[in-house]
């Protein structure tokens, strides 16, 4: 039962993602290779975001429920350092894309 939580979790928090952005991606034609590298880094930075999130609202939640438990309690402030870094090296890698592009 305590793996099956975070699947539902997750489950519960992806899926409405996913059935509504059935009708709002459109495929993008690209004209050079560099636009379709930047749009797939945009995307991937997005799912990082997300993915970051997710990780964050895990970890509280092992928080929330470890009740004093020393080793519970380090193990989320561990998922939300390695969540945090997650998202300053996405945000880095975003600006590192835009700054190169701009030099394109």
């Amino acid at each position: 039962m305590k793996k099956l939580l975070p699947i539902l979790i997750l489950t519960a928090l992806v899926l409405p993602v996913v059935a509504l952005a059935h009708g709002m991606v459109d495929l993008p034609t690209h004209a050079n290779l560099i636009d379709m590298i930047a749009d797939i880094a945009n995307y991937l930075f997005w799912i990082l975001l997300a993915v970051s999130i997710v990780f964050i609202v895990w970890a509280g939640l092992l928080f929330v429920t470890a009740s004093g438990n020393a080793d519970q309690i380090e193990k989320a402030r561990g998922i939300i350092l390695y969540a945090i870094i997650g998202i300053i090296v996405a945000i880095l890698a975003y600006a590192i894309r835009g700054f190169l592009l701009g030099l394109v």
